[in-house]
């Protein structure tokens, strides 16, 4: 009974402690050591030899062979074989090299040709210089049998010191292949030759969440979205491939920006604020095809080198009815913003339109007001209706017969001189024109 109650209070003050291994799961160990009665002199030899199994991360199970040779025959000496079914208590986790334990157990013993049932305790350690084998020692107690020890009947206890060597051995499922068992791979499925931590995952030098064979800046913490490469300026492109990685900028320009959005990055572009629609060479500057100094957004003739006053085209012989015509041209006549009122500046324009009429009697006049795209359709109709009334008011002001005026209308928007999509082309859209006819 009292064998039984040591054995418990053993198990039951450790069995809240850890670490054979999970995936060598069986071990055979061989040892030598020594052994005496605790009640008399004489030492004796112990060679040991035992055969385990791994049952848990906290238990190993023994079956353990002991036997006792070249005792002192003082007293009749002892010599003694036993065999024993010990519970090895593993007191440290297996990734440590050094691992203590306790153990246990019952037994048979056998004594100077006595033989009886036991059990024996003990404590040891395990030193592992390789993942498969140890060394280990330990120092036991084994509770004796009733025996003779020559005339003399005797109950020997004995104690006994061992060490000797441990080879773990048994098969490993590693279903992956990456060297980490299946027991111990968090990851399981971790594709075939790639580099995997103690735990079986994929390496992830940086720590971003990538691991390094799918990382293509494995020692700079980046994002997932750009395959662990970091990207400082948020514009969605790596900072490797970002030929600009301080300023945020467009994909398709490697992440530069292009403020006049001619599509020639701001770094390479030499005539930055192109107006937008404009077509450019690789320099960011509008195309000029004739080289005659007029780009070909604003050449009439853009395959032909002309004459800037002549909006680019070649200058030409003009008939005399042409040139006549060209004498009878008349300046359109420009308005401020929202406004109908004709100007200092304009009014010069009226003057000289006033007098070309007066020096040719047979030519009369078409007029029609216009505006820019600001402010709803049926303002503009209104606004540019007023434009063309006032330039016809300044007109019969100085004397023009009302007669000599064919038409007057406002067009709104329709007819625009230039795009509205920049200042200066609603500048030059808001306006009143005046066609001389004969």
């Amino acid at each position: 009974m009292k064998k039984l109650l040591l054995l418990s209070v053993i198990l039951a003050f450790t069995a809240n402690l850890f670490a054979q291994t999970i995936d060598k799961k069986w071990a055979a160990g061989l040892g030598l050591g020594a052994y005496g009665p605790s009640n008399q002199g004489g030492i004796g030899l112990v060679p040991e030899l035992y055969l385990g199994t791994y049952l848990s991360p906290r238990f190993d199970l023994l079956l353990k062979g002991d036997l006792g040779v070249l005792n002192s025959k003082q007293n009749g000496g002892i010599d003694l074989a036993g065999g024993f079914l010990n519970l090895r208590l593993k007191l440290s986790d297996e990734s440590k090299k050094f691992r203590p334990y306790l153990f246990a157990g019952p037994g048979l013993l056998a004594d100077n040709a006595k033989s009886g049932l036991n059990f024996d305790a003990g404590v040891g350690a395990k030193y592992y210089n390789k993942a498969n084998r140890a060394f280990y020692f330990d120092l036991g107690y084994l509770s004796g049998i009733d025996a003779m020890r020559g005339p003399n009947k005797v109950h020997d206890n004995i104690i006994k010191g061992t060490i000797g060597i441990e080879f773990d051995f048994g098969k490993t499922k590693d279903s992956d292949m990456d060297g980490v068992s299946d027991n111990k791979d968090k990851c399981p499925d971790t594709p075939t030759g790639v580099a995997v931590d103690a735990k079986g995952c994929p390496v992830d030098t940086d720590g971003d969440g990538v691991a390094d064979y799918l990382d293509d800046c494995p020692t700079v913490a980046g994002l997932a979205s750009l395959k662990g490469c970091p990207d400082k300026d948020k514009d969605g492109v790596a900072d490797k491939d970002d030929a600009c990685p301080d300023v945020f900028g467009l994909a398709s320009l490697k992440g530069c920006p292009d403020t006049d959005g001619d599509g020639v990055a701001d770094k390479d572009d030499k005539c930055a604020g192109t107006p937008k629609g404009y077509k450019v060479d690789a320099t960011g500057c509008p195309l000029d095809t004739d080289k005659d100094g007029v780009i070909d957004d604003e050449d009439e003739c853009p395959t032909v080198a002309g004459l800037k006053e002549n909006k680019g085209c070649p200058k030409k012989e003009l008939t005399a009815e042409e040139i006549e015509a060209q004498k009878m041209k008349a300046s359109p006549v420009y308005f401020d913003t929202n406004k109908s009122t004709i100007s200092k500046e304009e009014k010069a324009k009226i003057e000289q339109l006033v007098k070309l009429l007066n020096e040719n009697s047979n030519y009369k006049v078409k007029i029609s007001g216009n505006a820019d795209s600001s402010g709803k359709e049926s303002h503009n109709i209104n606004l540019s209706k007023n434009r063309a009334m006032v330039v016809a008011k300044a007109l019969t002001a100085a004397k023009i017969k009302k007669n000599r005026i064919v038409s007057q209308k406002g067009l709104g928007i329709k007819n625009p001189a230039t795009s509205n999509d920049t200042p200066a082309g609603r500048k030059l859209n808001r306006r009143t024109e005046i066609e001389v006819v004969k």
